[in-house]
């Protein structure tokens, strides 16, 4: 079965900078770039919330509101990696960041890795 799994989260003070990784093996039928790639995050006592998006080649992105111009999402796909390198970090990203396969309908999610922005 596909199987995502992240990486790199941590501690870290305002206005600083982390890059997350997101693994995907375990493909038979179709392969690392035939998903759409998204990172989500959770916040204590809040819903899931959209941060970032990514094609299937790779060739463009979205990102959510409060992230836009601080955080950049990239694919390797010879490597079967995803990432979001994260830049001018706020307090209010703290949360459980998950990544996010997508191919047609069906969805595909990683456990999480935690990310605390803190002084």
């Amino acid at each position: 079965q596909v199987h995502l799994v992240e990486s790199g989260g941590g501690v870290v003070q305002p206005g600083g900078s982390l890059t997350l990784s997101c693994a995907a093996s375990g493909f038979t039928d179709f392969t690392f770039s035939d998903y759409a790639m998204n990172w989500y995050r959770q916040a204590p006592g809040r819903q899931r919330e959209f941060v970032a998006a990514i094609t299937r080649a790779g060739d463009n992105t979205i990102y959510g509101d409060s992230v836009k111009g601080r955080f950049t999402i990239h694919r390797d796909n010879a490597k079967n990696e995803m990432y979001l390198q994260m830049n001018s970090l706020k307090v209010e990203d703290t949360g459980v960041y998950m990544c996010n396969a997508v191919r047609g309908p069906r969805g595909l999610w990683g456990q999480g890795t935690q990310v605390t922005v803190s002084s």
